[in-house]
């Protein structure tokens, strides 16, 4: 119930539509309970005591009440479906602002496709549920009480007689409840799954065929298709199973009335007026409870659509603004990182070890190391992506704990190592930061990038939609419009995550060119295997296993023992691209030396 309780606290914030709906139930509820009545006066008055002069009033009654009663049902039907419509919009709205406000370490272990699938089917099965099952509950308990009093002020005895039928189809309807529930649950995670596969495959098609392994994916889809296919049969058996009996004992009653109130009507006790209206009103008491089963199918999809939807909800970000933050528009550029240890929430191995390091405004750092050592875990500190258990990261001596999101990520341009760009005119992609940025300001930002001279070749210009994910554009030209778009934020910190990996060495050199321009002034974080693009750099950094172990410049590096040295060495052997085998050699010796000197104490 707490899951139905949650969901009931949304309706609470539209209280004129809840009155208008509810009041249109009501009027709806009393109309239906008119029209047995007037049956009643048209057979034992008009008809049995042949007063003709009362059908065509009496017949006008019943088309006046009907009319009456549709204008009820249509308020109702509008009222509720506008409820429901409102309350997911609300549900939608905050779920998705929830999503952004949920850190990497949600997104680290979520599927894509189990989110869209909360997000559109979960939520679609909610508002179902909200715009029609709620009121149609309340409605059926309104209608079985009034058509009790009804049935009782008609006969007393032949209502008692009825009401045997009704614990049999409560004891169903409970079994129906229990039973059903858990398959719903297990339907939806089957739903999760096939979207999830579907989600992948398209996103990743290209690798699909590149591989030619359509067929293995067809099988793999038609796999958790078949599996989906299976929870839904025997979803469908079950319900198939129990919505007869849900039937039948209803039927049972229907029997007793021509039974029982067939002879009460013999024996004078009863007029066949009364027992005309008495089964009409008895048909309104079985509906409510035949659409019971029905509506106790509707509320079980939604509260496991509802649990799906709250676990999201209720998943709380470590990464916190604090109530006092402060809010500072511009830094200079001063990182200073204190004895960083970091590891993820579903890891007890340290991805960072003791890691230190200050870099004042307008120097370049740059970060080595083998996959898996660190670099990116390192820089992904400083934005607050993730918080380190232990240490501390300053910007221009602030605890970047203590400063407002907005206050450090303004402040920092991003280009990672797989740049994404969005389906949306290139124009747009560039001004994302900024999306007041003036068109000479977003060109400038393209020609620096190197990227403006392709733009211009394109039909539109910079007006051109690139596809999803930029389908369309090359590696390297989506690259340089993720430069462009760093560059054009024009922030006091830049990190570049081996974002110049997937361009050619004479778009790498006119980029680095204007690098050289752009990033004067500005504190600078370079992830890359090229030695070509951090030789520059004020800092060097080689990270092997969450630890710092060479530490300096370059020429200060080529000239000392270890990673870097080797590094330097095949460069003058044209190799300027840093193979990982290079990082483990390096960690062999390193452990081989340690043995030695364990060995020899």
């Amino acid at each position: 119930m707490d899951t139905i309780q949650r969901l009931l606290k949304y309706l609470t914030r539209y209280p004129r539509w809840i009155t208008l709906a509810v009041l249109s139930m009501l009027g709806m509820v009393g109309m239906t309970f008119v029209i047995p009545w007037i049956t009643r006066y048209v057979i034992d008055v008009a008809i049995i005591e042949q007063q003709w002069h009362l059908l065509l009033p009496l017949a006008g009654g019943v088309v006046a009440a009907s009319v009456v009663h549709g204008l009820f049902v249509f308020g109702q039907r509008f009222f509720c479906a506008y409820l429901g419509q409102s309350v997911i919009y609300d549900l939608r709205n905050q779920l998705y602002r929830h999503l952004h406000r949920l850190p990497f370490s949600f997104y680290d272990t979520a599927q894509t496709g189990e989110l869209m699938s909360r997000v559109t089917q979960d939520v679609e099965m909610m508002r179902r549920f909200l715009g029609f099952g709620v009121v149609n509950i309340l409605r059926s308990v309104l209608m079985f009480v009034g058509t009790l009093f009804f049935l009782f002020y008609i006969n007393f005895r032949l209502t008692l007689l009825i009401l045997i039928t009704i614990p049999p189809l409560m004891i169903l309807i409970r079994v129906f409840s229990r039973q059903v529930r858990p398959m719903y649950r297990k339907m939806q995670r089957r739903l999760a799954d096939l979207t999830s596969v579907l989600q992948e495959n398209v996103a990743g098609i290209r690798v699909v065929r590149s591989f030619a392994r359509e067929e293995h994916e067809i099988e793999k889809f038609s796999g958790v298709n078949r599996a989906y296919l299976d929870q839904n049969i025997a979803t469908v058996r079950m319900r198939a199973f129990f919505f007869p009996m849900m039937f039948m004992i209803p039927q049972m009653g229907t029997a007793l009335i021509l039974w029982y109130g067939g002879r009460e009507v013999i024996a004078g006790v009863m007029t066949l007026g009364w027992l005309v209206a008495y089964n009409q009103y008895v048909g309104r008491l079985l509906g409510p409870l035949r659409m019971l089963g029905w509506l106790v199918n509707m509320s079980e999809m939604a509260i496991a659509s509802g649990r799906r939807v709250f676990d999201i909800l209720d998943t709380e970000s470590e990464i916190r603004e604090k109530p006092d933050a402060v809010h500072i528009p511009v830094l200079r550029g001063q990182v200073e990182m204190k004895d960083l240890w970091f590891r993820y929430a579903d890891s007890e191995n340290w991805v960072l070890q003791g890691v230190a390091l200050r870099a004042e405004p307008g120097e370049r750092v740059a970060l080595l190391g083998a996959t898996g050592s660190g670099k990116s875990t390192l820089i992904n500190l400083i934005p607050r992506f993730y918080d380190a258990q232990r240490g501390r990261v300053l910007i221009d001596g602030h605890d970047v704990r203590d400063l407002t999101l907005e206050s450090v990520r303004r402040n920092i341009g991003m280009v990672m190592q797989e740049p994404f760009l969005f389906s949306a005119p290139i124009r747009e992609n560039i001004a994302y930061g900024r999306p007041d940025a003036s068109s000479e300001e977003v060109e400038a930002a393209a020609r620096a990038a190197q990227i403006h001279d392709f733009i211009q070749t394109l039909p539109e210009g910079y007006d051109t939609v690139v596809g999803e994910r930029g389908v369309g554009l090359s590696g390297g030209q989506k690259q340089r419009v993720a430069i462009a778009r760093a560059l054009l934020l024009n922030p006091p910190i830049l990190i570049l995550d081996d974002s110049t990996s997937s361009v050619d060495a004479e778009t790498e050199h006119l980029i680095q060119l204007a690098l050289e321009q752009l990033m004067h002034g500005r504190t600078s974080f370079i992830i890359t295997q090229r030695l070509s693009s951090i030789r520059h750099a004020d800092q060097i950094l080689v990270l092997e296993g969450g630890r710092v172990v060479q530490r300096g410049s370059h020429e200060k590096l080529s000239s000392q023992q270890g990673i870097y040295r080797e590094i330097y060495e095949l460069q003058h052997k044209g190799q300027d691209e840093i193979p990982e085998e290079v990082f483990l050699r390096a960690r062999k010796r390193a452990r081989s030396s340690v043995n030695q000197r364990v060995g020899g104490f």
